[in-house]
């Protein structure tokens, strides 16, 4: 199967070295900034594992599988009885909204699954995605169990993206593969595939936007952010002193068909004004960390007490403003 995974090469090869040097490690951590592509590789590491281990030396080197091979079309049926795939799941009440963690019922779940022979090879995988979301103490400690002692041929793959959180002692069972940002380069050709049909053009502002999270990027598909990061950027160069601008940008992102752009502005305020610091040095520079601080606890305010959204594209947008060059008038 042609996977979606481009980019970390490092990653990819430390991997492959171990499963193919058979010396694999019974729970790797996949580490790294969320949507660089964790979860992609777990998914085809996951295949790949549970195909070679059905018929060993069949398959050619790499990580990918083959389409109509019978490993990756129960992977897409979501019927491999070797595979379990463990995330948030939807709130009852709420079937748009997840649950705020992955609950230690889940992790027990897998008792069974363990507590068996696997169906169709030696091999089953468990992919966690992402640890991070573990319910602590319960579900953390009853992963750490299976941790300890896992039943031979099984392997986890623990995405996470920010592994200090996670215990010391499930840490200490994992090994680490690190996944960075992609470059320009990896991440045009991830929107390429996921996004065929968009315009070039906005497939290169994603490119900016997603700052070598491809995850981070499709979120914003769709939603014309260059232009919302072009009229911030105006505001923060020249100021905007007949407040022109940003009542602008208050009237297009205030109604509630505006609101997933609203939501995107809340994210991009913050990394336009840290993009803004590169240029900044001494007295100005403080001011633009400032700004940066500020701007990301307004924003955070504003979703986690519903603030009105005209009035919260104002404030921002004055915050950036006050960024501006005397000569572009404040």
């Amino acid at each position: 199967m042609t996977t979606r995974l481009r980019g970390h090469r490092a990653a990819i090869d430390a991997f492959l070295a171990a499963n193919n040097g058979g010396a694999l490690h019974h729970a790797w951590l996949l580490a790294g900034p969320r949507g660089v592509g964790k979860g992609t590789f777990a998914q085809a590491a996951a295949m790949r594992l549970l195909a070679e281990a059905m018929v060993p030396g069949s398959l050619p080197p790499g990580l990918d599988v083959p389409d109509d091979h019978p490993a990756a079309k129960l992977i897409a049926a979501g019927s491999h009885p070797d595979l379990r795939v463990l995330r948030r799941l939807a709130k009852k009440d709420k079937e748009d909204e997840l649950a705020r963690s992955i609950t230690v019922d889940q992790i027990r779940s897998l008792g069974p699954f363990l507590g068996t022979m696997p169906s169709l090879s030696p091999r089953r995988v468990i992919v966690i995605d992402a640890a991070d979301d573990l319910e602590r103490p319960g579900a953390s400690n009853a992963l750490l169990k299976s941790l300890e002692e896992p039943p031979a041929g099984t392997v986890f793959l623990l995405v996470s993206h920010a592994p200090g959180r996670l215990l010391p002692t499930i840490r200490s069972r994992c090994r680490l593969l690190r996944f960075d940002p992609l470059d320009d380069v990896d991440m045009a050709a991830v929107l390429a595939d996921i996004l065929p049909d968009a315009d070039p053009d906005e497939r290169a502002a994603l490119v900016r936007i997603g700052e070598g999270a491809p995850g981070r990027a499709i979120g914003y598909a769709g939603l014309d952010l260059g232009a919302i990061d072009a009229a911030v950027e105006a505001i923060g160069r020249d100021g905007d002193p007949m407040l022109t601008r940003r009542a602008a940008l208050a009237r297009a992102l205030s109604p509630k068909a505006a609101q997933p752009r609203y939501e995107a502005f809340l994210d991009r305020v913050p990394t336009v004004i840290a993009r803004m610091t590169a240029l900044r040095v001494g007295g100005e520079l403080r001011a633009a960390l400032d700004a940066y601080d500020e701007a990301r606890r307004v924003a955070a305010a504003a979703r986690s007490l519903s603030l009105d959204a005209q009035g919260t594209v104002y404030e921002l947008t004055g915050i950036v403003a006050r960024l501006a060059s005397r000569d572009g008038g404040r």
